[in-house]
């Protein structure tokens, strides 16, 4: 009560001693932090009009995992270039590793470069390796095939590097957003292998020759991925974004951004409790924070106790452990379901998905399965903003039957020469299972861990459940090896790679 600490500042024996400030200067900023801090408040949440911000949220999704399915789902053009090599599987191998890499670094980084310097870098390294592939090895085709096999490699790595940054700082991102954002973005996700699957599929159809279509193929890619960069820049500049992410991040009410460049320390003095507490606030302005201060009855904020004369911008090694490890117990049970759940679609994709043939539909199969996986993960997004409230247990118990996939796909490719199930219709139709509960299984852990923490911690979880997204699939692509090695010699004698890049028409 405003009336009750003038009485207060105007009798100092009310609060047991002298105080050594101006009476007349305290209730000043008393009086201009309360009313500054009250007109702030009144302001109201800004709403997303027409779903703006979700679209490009979701459209980041996009940009963050094309340019990779760039890369594998031209499968076709690469088991053409490079016959008899485990291409997809390398690609996939090295994507994982470096991105694990990545998103490691990026959680050390997390409270050292601003978010948004980490997203633009991820688009930059994304960008840069689309650009050199396809100007330089598919349409000038300036390396030979032993150095083009390893350019390609470099080149995912690079891309994996950014996109995984990129990625692992929009969960961070969406973290401090409404849960549908988060969604939104894992939505996009699936979105990017729908739109490469089916770009693959019309440049392939439209375009017989296979070096223009996959270069027609390229340069879609490209332009998605800077449609998606220049989105990002416009949409961290509306007020909706600085709302939340402000109040996420450090409870500021200032959205325009400016915060208090000093740092100090304050003495928080209960009357009622006896309770007398140091608190050090490195960036928020004294105003703001004396208000929510002197909302409580019986405390008051000393502003007269000296600055520290050194600043330490970075936190202690330790102090970063110990955030983490807290966050981890908390959300460790959607950790875990989200890396199982990764973990057994890597297994099998994109890698086994890539080696399975027949004699009639030729290299359309690996290409048909993979869309169908795509289109069904875009399905399980989907469905996976439909409120539930999970529990931690369920969600990995759920995330761990997926297993059953591992068996039901090596029995496609498995007995040499004649798999148990022969029929093309059967991969299709695991595909289409499989997609669903990953696209299902692996958004609802990411979307509900961000509501388990407080605000101010979920740029955090984000990355740790990155982590653990992360960890997953490197497990997943290294046991892939296991699943080659079935299908190094499976193929039918019936399956020439020339004799089936024409239309899906030929004969089926």
């Amino acid at each position: 009560d405003p009336l009750e600490v003038s009485s207060r500042l105007k009798n100092p024996g009310i609060w047991g001693g002298s105080l050594p400030w101006d009476f007349g200067v305290a209730w000043l900023l008393l009086v201009l932090s309360l009313s500054s801090g009250a007109a702030v408040c009144e302001e109201p949440e800004p709403q997303d009009r027409y779903h703006g911000i979700y679209f490009a949220m979701l459209l980041a999704g996009v940009g963050f995992l094309l340019p990779y399915n760039s890369f594998i789902t031209d499968v076709d053009y690469l088991h053409h270039k490079y016959p008899g090599t485990s291409i997809v599987f390398d690609m996939s191998l090295t994507y994982i590793l470096v991105a694990l890499a990545a998103v490691i670094l990026n959680n050390a980084l997390v409270e050292m470069l601003s978010l948004h310097t980490r997203i633009a870098v991820g688009y930059l390294f994304a960008l840069g390796p689309l650009l050199f592939v396809s100007i330089c090895d598919v349409w000038l085709d300036l390396f030979p095939r032993r150095q083009a096999y390893a350019i390609n490699l470099i080149a995912v790595g690079v891309v994996a590097f950014g996109c995984t940054v990129q990625q692992s700082s929009f969960y961070g991102y969406t973290g401090m957003l409404p849960k549908r954002y988060t969604q939104g973005v894992m939505t996009g996700e699936s979105t990017a292998g729908v739109i490469i699957s089916l770009s693959r599929i019309f440049t392939k159809l439209l375009l017989s020759d296979e070096k223009e279509n996959t270069i027609i193929f390229f340069f879609i890619s490209i332009s998605l991925e800077f449609t998606c960069f220049i989105l990002h820049l416009l949409v961290k500049r509306t007020h909706f974004v600085k709302f939340h992410t402000a109040r996420s991040r450090d409870g500021a009410l200032d959205f325009r951004g400016a915060v208090d460049s000093g740092t100090g320390y304050r003495v928080h003095h209960d009357v009622t409790a006896e309770d007398i507490r140091f608190t050090h606030y490195p960036h928020q302005s004294y105003a703001v924070q004396s208000l929510r201060e002197l909302a409580g009855s019986g405390t008051y904020v000393r502003f007269d106790v000296p600055r520290p004369k050194l600043k330490r911008s970075w936190p202690s090694f330790r102090d970063m452990l110990l955030h983490r490890y807290v966050v981890s117990r908390v959300i460790w049970a959607y950790m875990l379901s989200i890396a199982m759940t990764y973990f057994i679609t890597l297994c099998l994709f994109p890698g086994l998905e890539s080696e399975i043939r027949n004699c009639t539909l030729g290299e359309w199969l690996p290409i048909l399965i993979m869309a169908i996986f795509n289109l069904s993960d875009f399905v399980g997004k989907i469905l996976a903003a439909l409120p539930y409230d999970w529990r931690g247990t369920h969600l990995l118990i759920y995330s761990c039957l997926r297993v059953v996939f591992i068996p039901l796909f090596i029995m496609c490719v498995y007995p040499n020469g004649k798999p148990t199930f022969s029929h093309p219709a059967w991969p299709c139709v695991f595909s289409l299972l499989m997609g669903i509960t990953n696209g299902y299984f692996g958004s609802v852990p990411m979307i509900l861990a961000a509501g388990k923490v407080s605000p101010e911690q979920r740029e955090l979880a984000g990355n740790t459940m990155t982590v653990s997204y992360m960890t997953g699939l490197t497990l997943g692509s290294a046991v892939a090896y296991f699943a080659y090695s079935l299908t190094s010699t499976s193929h039918s004698t019936c399956f020439h790679t020339e004799s089936y890049n024409g239309s899906i028409t030929a004969g089926y």
